[in-house]
């Protein structure tokens, strides 16, 4: 009887992305650009947030951003605020990789940019999987979603640099527990960057715009 033999394809794939990921790394760090990671479940509050940042620091750094998704909705209203911003068409796929960034990081002006924004498909399971070459991760949670988020998805939390717990508004009208929450997220990774924080009514955001003022090269 012959052999049988078990190749394991994940961890070719994750290995190929990965070198991919160090070349977009290495082409930021070259041109002095800081990016950042957005992942968020559909509807988090990604491109609110986007729209937010955009808003309150491009008159203080170049922000250029790249939007993951099949329609350029988002792209519409990012490129509104004045700034470039590049559609990568993920033709439905539940994430971005660094193979389709790549794809498109050579429209991005990386020597003109202070700041760029990657912002990935709505979903708290596969983006985690996927190094793209940016400095940081940033993970939105938002409480309208539930503080259960944490303990069903953890390898989303356990990978974040900085979480932005959004929608804080709706704190009056929720049973969101934000301790049960925090402990869940703490479990995890208990080193992360953790802001409360409302798109809609700016609370909190300043935080936000300090850590990011803090890290981005001017």
């Amino acid at each position: 009887m012959a052999e049988t033999r078990t190749i394991s394809v994940q961890q070719h794939i994750m290995s190929a992305n990965d070198l991919l990921a160090g070349d977009i790394r290495a082409r930021l760090d070259a041109a002095g650009a800081f990016a950042i990671n957005i992942m968020a479940s559909p509807g988090g509050g990604k491109t609110s947030t986007i729209l937010r940042t955009v808003q309150a620091l491009k008159s203080e750094m170049r922000i250029a951003a790249v939007d993951g998704d099949i329609v350029p909705v988002d792209v519409d209203r990012i490129a509104a605020e004045g700034i470039p911003v590049e559609l990568v068409n993920t033709g439905g796929s539940c994430h971005l990789d660094a193979n389709m960034l790549l794809g498109v990081i050579d429209k991005v002006d990386l020597e003109h940019t202070d700041l760029l924004i990657i912002e990935n498909v709505g979903n708290l399971v596969c983006p985690a999987n996927f190094a793209l070459g940016a400095h940081a991760n940033v993970v939105i949670a938002s409480v309208p979603e539930g503080a259960d988020k944490p303990y069903k998805y953890p390898g989303m939390f356990r990978g974040a640099d900085v979480l932005l717990l959004n929608k804080i508004d709706y704190m009056p009208l929720s049973d969101f527990d934000v301790e049960y929450f925090r402990r869940g997220v703490m479990a995890v990774n208990p080193d992360v960057t953790f802001l409360p924080v409302s798109c809609r009514t700016g609370e909190g955001l300043e935080g936000w715009y300090d850590w990011l003022r803090a890290h981005v090269r001017k």
